[in-house]
């Protein structure tokens, strides 16, 4: 028969935002996630169509939503298109949630980015959202709907673990990524350290002071951006 009219109880679609993440996924659980087609019309919209018979499927769309907006937009339509498919559950599985750093109104007449992103993926049909390691852990609450919050942490340590490096000391960029660096430090039984400085402006700082021992130490230097 026909892939087009396989019923399972799942499907697996992707965005462009990161096809190879992508793959290695459907290669690891024996599903493919090219059953979507996105198109650009020349005035740049999106197109985004779902190739697959998704009625009663449980679909999972797999696409960040980093820099550009077009990463979004595409997110949105796969919902969309999910859910007046007639899926029976629209899971949004987000490896890396951008607008992250707009979680709060920490300055006049700025927007909550962080939440309005979340209230389109809610809107556009979403039942679920996986993500991992948000920038601050409230933006869980920032969802109408159920949200899995998954922790790279794991992975990296045995990574790191596993290269036995010596005199490793975790260091921690600012004072908002200390909790994760200590927690680095403790299972890998490093020491710690944290930068102290100061931001200008926005995509600007000034390291002002480095707090512990880093001289002729392996530095493992733990963010959730870059």
């Amino acid at each position: 028969m026909d892939d087009t009219y396989r019923r399972g109880p799942f499907l697996l679609l992707a965005g462009r935002a990161n096809r190879p993440l992508a793959s290695e996924i459907g290669d690891i659980i024996g599903e493919s996630p090219d059953g979507a087609t996105i198109q650009q019309f020349a005035d740049g919209e999106i197109f985004a169509r779902i190739d697959r018979n998704a009625r009663g499927r449980d679909v999972f769309i797999i696409q960040s939503t980093n820099a550009p907006a077009d990463t979004i937009m595409e997110l949105l339509l796969l919902a969309d298109a999910a859910r007046r498919a007639s899926a029976a559950r629209v899971t949004a599985v987000i490896p890396y949630f951008g607008y992250g750093r707009q979680d709060r109104k920490d300055q006049p007449r700025v927007a909550i980015g962080a939440k309005l992103v979340a209230n389109l993926i809610v809107a556009a049909g979403a039942d679920r959202v996986v993500s991992i390691d948000f920038h601050q852990h409230q933006i869980q609450g920032f969802f109408d709907i159920p949200v899995d919050h998954l922790y790279a942490a794991p992975v990296f340590t045995k990574y790191f673990r596993d290269k036995k490096l010596e005199d490793l000391v975790v260091v921690a960029p600012d004072v908002g990524s200390a909790k994760m660096a200590r927690g680095f430090g403790k299972r890998l039984g490093a020491s710690f350290a944290i930068i102290d400085k100061r931001r200008p402006s926005a995509n600007m700082s000034e390291v002002l002071n480095v707090v512990g021992d880093v001289e002729g130490m392996n530095c493992l230097l733990v963010d959730d951006m870059l």
